[in-house]
């Protein structure tokens, strides 16, 4: 049975795990200040065009949002957050737990815009007995594969001046928004109108890892303690350097997520094809085709993938993932499959 569950129930891509190899006996200083990790951060830096950035590498997506969240954040302060978002929806309470409300509103395609912001900017304003609305977070791509233009993201980025809020951009799947179809925001753009966000890396072909990247070292310059007091500066930070500076070096990274949407946007045609409706418009490595059941209780016979959403008696929206390991065999397979099923009905 092959797996279109999520992007990560593979390891890591082979130059990654070659560098590591390859390096394995170089003796290394610890807690990032290794020679991999300091040449993975001027790359990034480069990239995206921002030598001021203060970035920190860390081994999971809820780790650095939580570890983002508590550091800007003081006690009474919390962040808006689509009803989507991670944070709110799948991290059991992870950001509740440090003492930050997680304030929902309800999407249409997982994306906040201005006036969502506004509108629940002037809903907190009974001070001092609720809580002080003081960051956005957004993610992109979204939980729901959707992704943030640079219009959308300009919008978003004024609101959040005007408003004296952090805008926060969960990267978990930056790779995939930014190789999407259609898209017209850069790294670049990224970093330079947002406050904070992370690159993914778990997601798109590391064993794990996240890039915190802090716009300047005056948005947070004390995050070096923040990441020590809750346990995530490792000894071993050249683990994370050497697959950074390996995806980044002659941007395997993009490569590796454009190849992925380039699969997900084959399976969504030939669902198209087969006259089925989606739950959302994607362009990026998460699909949500609306199917029979009949058709998910044939494809779940050589395929894994999450049943995502009950649309009625008859049929529900399912979650199509593809990843950076994802092959055209395989592909090729469940497009098949789909027409098939598409015959029967």
């Amino acid at each position: 049975m092959y797996s279109f569950k999520n992007d990560y129930s593979e390891g890591a891509h082979p130059d990654i795990l070659k560098s590591l190899v390859e390096n394995n006996f170089d003796q290394q200083n610890g807690y990032g200040d290794d020679d991999y990790s300091l040449k993975a951060k001027e790359c990034l830096k480069e990239k995206m065009n921002n030598p001021d950035a203060s970035i920190y590498f860390v081994s999971g997506g809820t780790q650095a949002n939580l570890l983002v969240i508590s550091a800007l954040l003081r006690s009474h302060e919390a962040v808006i957050s689509a009803e989507t978002g991670h944070v709110f929806a799948n991290e059991t309470g992870a950001i509740e737990l440090t003492g930050h409300k997680v304030i929902s509103v309800p999407t249409q395609n997982g994306k906040l815009t201005a006036a969502d912001i506004q509108n629940t900017f002037d809903s907190y304003q009974l001070r001092p007995h609720v809580v002080k609305p003081k960051m956005v977070y957004i993610s992109n791509s979204t939980e729901i594969g959707t992704f943030y233009n640079k219009a959308e993201l300009l919008e978003l980025a004024e609101i959040c001046r005007s408003l004296n809020l952090f805008l926060f951009m969960d990267g978990a799947r930056l790779g995939h928004a930014l190789t999407a179809t259609d898209n017209d925001l850069t790294l670049s753009d990224v970093s330079n109108l947002t406050d904070v966000f992370y690159v993914g890396g778990t997601k798109n072909g590391a064993l794990f890892g996240e890039a915190i990247v802090f716009k300047n070292s005056q948005v947070c310059s004390e995050f070096d303690y923040i990441l020590k007091q809750r346990g995530a500066l490792l000894a071993k930070g050249r683990v994370l350097g050497i697959q950074f500076y390996e995806l980044f070096k002659e941007d395997l990274y993009f490569v590796l997520a454009e190849k992925a949407n380039k699969y997900a946007v084959q399976i969504a045609e030939a669902i198209k094809e087969a006259g089925y409706e989606f739950l959302t418009q994607s362009g990026t490595n998460q699909i949500f085709p609306i199917l029979p059941k009949t058709v998910i209780a044939s494809l779940h016979e050589k395929f894994a993938f999450y049943v995502w959403k009950e649309i009625d008696e008859s049929k529900a929206a399912v979650r199509l993932i593809t990843s950076w390991a994802t092959d055209q065999k395989h592909v090729d397979e469940i497009i098949e499959d789909i027409k098939k099923s598409s015959i029967s009905e």
